[in-house]
């Protein structure tokens, strides 16, 4: 009888412990399982498969960008692809997508400015002739989750642009988040109602 592959092994339980992590995270707004920790076990999976394409599967999260729509809302599709970003985790490896990046513009300077990564929710904001007409979570990359009645009720996204010539059709795109004191005053409102409180501002927010 042959002796069972350990690397096949190993990917199906990743994939195993992955998916549950995602689907907790992004379905039931209830994280199992420490950002950091997902981050080392999804790059062990990643460079596995690299290792040995012929473990890579449908279901592997290396696959697919975010969770699928949750239940309540309708689904739509996004005009264009909503991706995430990669990460980097070495000196190494950031000169390794510098070099992708400047490859790709075919340009050898380039001036770079960054900043700290706010971790909210993924938005598409879509406005016709200026005037916002949908807006959408990230989902699954290629399908989100229509939540225009709520965006609405930001105060901080505009309803119509404040351009002289706006354009057919515009897409938007950037982050929802909650400020540190608003997440603790909602928790405490929650706790007082005898409710759960929230595991983190970005769920709370989701």
């Amino acid at each position: 009888m042959a002796s069972a592959d350990p690397q096949a092994l190993r990917a199906e339980e990743l994939r195993q412990l992955l998916n549950r992590a995602a689907h907790a995270y992004y379905v039931l707004d209830t994280p199992v399982m420490e950002d950091a920790v997902y981050d080392r076990l999804y790059r062990e999976l990643h460079d596995l498969e690299g290792q040995r394409p012929d473990l890579r599967s449908a279901d592997s999260p290396t696959q697919r960008v975010g969770g699928p729509p949750a239940d309540g809302f309708v689904a739509v599709q996004h005009r264009l692809p909503l991706l995430s970003l990669d990460n980097a985790f070495s000196t190494e490896e950031l000169d390794q997508w510098f070099g992708r990046l400047q490859r790709l513009l075919d340009r050898q300077h380039l001036a770079l400015v960054t900043e700290l990564k706010i971790d909210g929710n993924a938005l598409a904001l879509s406005y016709e002739h200026g005037v916002l007409v949908r807006a959408a979570t990230r989902g699954d990359g290629e399908r989100g989750e229509d939540i225009t009645a709520n965006v609405r009720t930001i105060a901080a996204v505009p309803l119509r642009l404040q351009l002289p010539d706006p354009p057919a059709w515009l897409e938007v795109r950037g982050e929802a988040l909650m400020r540190d004191d608003t997440f603790a005053a909602i928790n405490a409102e929650r706790e007082q109602r005898g409710e759960a409180p929230f595991a983190n501002p970005r769920n709370a927010c989701a």
